[in-house]
Order: structure tokens, then sequence, then C-alpha cells
């Protein structure tokens, strides 16, 4: 099963792109990861922009979800909503049909409890729109100052995340 990791955080090194970096390697047997890194370079979402003719930024991302059996998502909560990087690229997504039906599970690593619920939620909308099948929903808790046991719990969270992607593709094949 190929998965297509979405990051809602742009900057290098944010602890959600980090967790996507840990979903690559902590794949089960059968699960290939690949970090998408074409979010940043999307234009602002503009019909007038799509009936011109497609850009190649969009083309590609459009390919690559396309391409891709499942998506996994990671949704940093900007101002208790999801991060405009991940609307933008859904509203090129949702008029041409590669995220219909689509497994997409989703995640937000944060600091604490209590944080990064609203921007899932947010997520979810769209999604929905969609008729996308989504999993997860639940923000990972890794401390700043992580510790072994955080990486653990991580490493963990982000495999289980994905085997349940596996069963859900393994029942619609």
């Amino acid at each position: 099963m190929k998965v297509l990791a979405l990051c809602g955080a742009l900057h290098a090194d944010s602890a959600n792109r980090r967790a996507l970096l840990v979903a690559v390697e902590a794949a089960p047997d059968g699960v290939e990861v690949t970090l998408d890194t074409l979010l940043s370079k999307l234009p602002l979402f503009n019909l007038d922009v799509e009936r011109q003719a497609p850009h190649p930024q969009v083309a590609a991302l459009r390919s690559a979800v396309a391409d891709s059996d499942a998506l996994l998502i990671a949704c940093p909560e900007y101002g208790f909503s999801l991060p405009g990087v991940l609307k933008n690229a859904i509203d090129w997504l949702i008029g041409t049909g590669e995220l219909e039906n689509k497994l997409v599970a989703t995640l937000a690593v944060v600091a604490g409890p209590g944080r990064g619920q609203r921007g899932l939620d947010a997520l979810h909308i769209p999604l929905s729109a969609v008729s996308a099948r989504v999993f997860g929903r639940v923000p990972i808790v890794v401390l700043h100052a992580a510790t072994p046991a955080d990486d653990a719990h991580l490493r963990a969270e982000l495999r289980s995340l994905l085997e349940v992607l596996l069963a859900e593709h393994t029942k619609i094949r």
C-alpha cells in the first residue's frame, strides 16, 4: 500500500514533520510511506488559474494523491483551526476527485493534553466534503524535550495508524 504523507507545517523542524519522518521508518511490512514536499510550492487556490491550465505543482500534487492508496496528514493547530497550506491543498483537490473516498489518517503532534483537537476537527470538515474515509483524529502528545519513551510512544501510535489504513485498504481490494 502506498501512503502519501502531507504535513501542514512548512518549517523543516516541526514536530509534525518529524513525526511523518518517523512514520516512513515505522511503516509496517506492505506499507510504503512517502513524504510529500509539494504543499509549500502550491499557488493559492484560484479558479481563474485552474481554467487557464493546470499549474505544474498542482498537477504534481494531484498525480501524487491519485497514485497513493491512502494519505497520512499531520495537521498542527493554527489559530484553533487547520493550517492554510492544508486547506489550500485540499481546495485544489476537491474539484478533480483525487480525494473522493480516499483513505486518510490524520494526526497532530502536540506538546500537551488538550491541544490540537480543534485543528483536526477543522481538517475533517473539507475531507468530509469529498467523502474521505478518515481515521485517527486524535492528537499525539509528545513533550518538547522528547524522551525515549515519547519516541517509542510516537512510533507505536504512527505504526498503529498505518496498520489501520492497511487493514482498511485490504478490505476494499
